[in-house]
């Protein structure tokens, strides 16, 4: 499963940074103690400072090199992580599907439990499906108010404006929503929903894109309600984790706001 050339200089770094803890410095070099352990991260061929190991599920022909690292300055990095908005006004104007593929192909990236990645994406772009599912969610939190549920007081003015007016503060009218979903076995599939949206989020700004979490639609999808997994074709057994709205922004923001003061308890 791995390979060492004779540029191996055993330093030892990528037995340290194996997350299982699988790798053995011998005194040809690294070998691999459990292979079916692999959790496939690649560490271990990205950390090599001599590229003197391979692995075939992750060939070091197929990793980018890093000219430097960090990769942003850290003024750079604070003023786009801070810049980031929750976007609930759009431009009446269909997203490529390019522009969105590229925003998946960046999700597929963050961070997982022991990698263990599993999700999958719905996207839907067509307009009468978007308004399908915010009536369904809307249809979902009537029956919660009518059933008494305690945070569904919260859903009393969104069906009231809805019904009267047709204004949609479930999905803000967006030309786009990106749906994560993972089968129901899988115990990761919420958190791992969250670190990857998230790097939707960051990520659609590069792209000219503002977006926003879908959270009345995401509870919805969440309690299994069924008109949304009938509305989205979901298979059995697989559930709604998350979803997050996108389209170009209709406003441009000027200032960086502030949040609550830090608060840190140091042990």
């Amino acid at each position: 499963m791995i390979a060492v050339n004779q540029d191996c200089i055993k330093c030892g770094v990528c037995a340290e940074v194996c997350p299982v803890s699988i790798l053995d410095m011998g005194q040809d070099g690294p070998s691999l103690l459990h292979p079916k352990s692999c959790i496939q991260c690649g560490h271990c061929v990205a950390v090599c400072p001599q590229e003197a190991l391979d692995h075939e599920q992750f060939p070091r022909s197929q990793q980018v090199p890093l000219e430097r690292y960090p990769v942003l300055d850290p003024l750079t990095a604070a003023r786009f992580l801070r810049s980031r908005r929750s976007i609930r006004s759009y431009k009446n104007e269909a997203v490529p599907k390019e522009k969105l593929l590229e925003l998946l192909e960046i999700a597929r990236f963050a961070p997982s439990g022991g990698n263990s990645q599993g999700l999958s994406y719905i996207v839907v772009t067509e307009k009468e499906l978007l308004k399908k599912l915010t009536a369904a969610t809307v249809d979902w939190m009537e029956e919660e108010i009518r059933k008494g549920v305690a945070w569904s007081k919260a859903y009393e003015g969104v069906v009231r404006g809805y019904r009267k007016t047709g204004r949609d503060l479930i999905l803000r009218d967006a030309p786009g929503l990106i749906v994560a979903t993972a089968p129901k076995t899988f115990p990761l599939g919420h958190d791992n929903t969250r670190y990857s949206l998230a790097y939707v989020e960051l990520y659609a700004p590069a792209l000219g894109l503002g977006s926003c979490w879908a959270g009345f639609f995401e509870m919805c999808g969440a309690s299994g309600y069924p008109e949304i997994y009938r509305l989205l074709d979901i298979a059995e057994g697989i559930t709604v984790t998350g979803a997050v709205m996108v389209g170009f922004p209709k406003y441009q923001y000027h200032r960086l706001v502030d949040r609550n003061p830090l608060q840190v308890t140091w042990r």
